[in-house]
């Protein structure tokens, strides 16, 4: 099969390998769509993964083509999405069904072969059956939209809250994208990408609610559009030190702050804004990924439930689509920026 193999830090070739054999509690996928996270150039040309030679890839679905040893065969032929956090199964957070915290993970795509290959074989537990009318490109954003979900259902958003999103890239977008489908009316946006401006259109909101920072101060442009209150709600989806300070100074008073995936450098902040944080009595809570049980109440099953019915869908955020041997092309613009991008979506070329 081919695959794309990160061999070191920026050295990723797309090669032959051999199609992987589906051990004990496992089944073989065909991938058939794979999107390209953030996360994914930091790992390929800064960081490097937890092992080498390694297959990325942690965004992706297909169909389930053969079983190992102790699988239900009723998956076989089965479309399927992948959580791709491998629980060990016997820490303290896995033992209460909190897999997301486990302890001692492995990951595919970056602790273990992950979707950008034609094949990837993957523990029977981290199956969700998909819905028929949800196409597989959909499907491969799963991921992150139950990390947006996530994060949503983490901060306990109250009715009529005032709600800011910062960073609008693929989880940022879809996190305004399910509280505008919640119904929240006071929704501000915060980005710094003409796509983003579009892409904020498309799902729902008026271009009055989004904050360009290249032309606009976010901090005084969040004052002015609430009166001065500031927001009882502030989703960071960026991770820097100015955005955080941006949430504290912006926050209403028992505000909730609520951080959202990886964070970009280290965090400091200023003696004033911790100021705020004591005397405004700010929560601030993080999350970076997403529940995922096998049961009705867990996130990704969430996501599936949300989705029946919304306008707005998330394919709406797929800014560049390519067969499966020109991934690169997008791994690379990506990583220089040479165009403006939300999600980059990698699709098998026979279909």
């Amino acid at each position: 099969m081919k695959a794309y193999v990160l061999h070191g830090i920026g050295d990723l070739r797309l090669e032959e390998v051999p199609v992987p054999e589906p051990g004990d509690g496992e089944v073989l996928v065909r991938v058939r769509a794979m999107g390209i996270c953030g996360s994914d150039i930091p790992r390929i040309f800064r960081t490097g993964a937890h092992i080498h030679p390694l297959i990325p890839g942690h965004e992706f679905s297909g169909i389930v083509e053969r079983t190992g040893k102790g699988v239900d065969e009723s998956w076989m032929g089965e479309r399927v999405g992948v959580f791709p956090l491998i629980p060990c199964g016997d820490c303290s957070p896995c033992r209460q069904r909190q897999y997301e915290l486990c302890r001692h993970y492995n990951y595919l795509g970056s602790r273990t072969n992950g979707g950008f290959a034609e094949y990837v074989s993957v523990p029977e537990r981290n199956l969700i059956g998909l819905p028929a009318w949800m196409p597989l490109e959909t499907a491969a954003m799963l991921e992150p939209m139950a990390v947006a979900v996530h994060g949503i259902r983490r901060a306990g958003r109250k009715e009529n809250a005032s709600v800011a999103v910062c960073g609008l890239g693929t989880v940022g977008l879809l996190t305004a994208m399910f509280l505008k489908a919640e119904g929240c009316r006071s929704l501000f946006v915060i980005g710094n990408k003409d796509i983003q401006r579009e892409k904020a259109r498309q799902i729902g909101i008026d271009e009055v609610f989004f904050c360009d920072i290249r032309d606009q101060e976010p901090e005084s442009w969040l004052a002015r559009r609430t009166g001065g209150e500031g927001v009882s709600l502030f989703f960071d989806c960026v991770g820097t030190p100015d955005v955080l300070n941006l949430a504290v100074r912006s926050c209403h008073v028992n505000g909730v702050i609520q951080a959202v995936g990886n964070p970009v450098s280290d965090m400091t902040l200023e003696k004033d804004v911790y100021w705020k944080i004591l005397r405004n009595q700010l929560t601030i809570q993080g999350t970076w990924n997403s529940s995922f049980t096998g049961r009705a109440d867990d996130d990704w099953h969430d996501v599936l439930g949300r989705l029946e019915g919304m306008e707005a869908t998330p394919e709406i955020l797929i800014s560049h689509k390519l067969p499966f041997e020109r991934l690169g092309e997008g791994v690379e613009m990506m990583r220089e920026k040479s165009e403006e991008y939300v999600k980059v979506m990698g699709t098998a070329s026979d279909g």
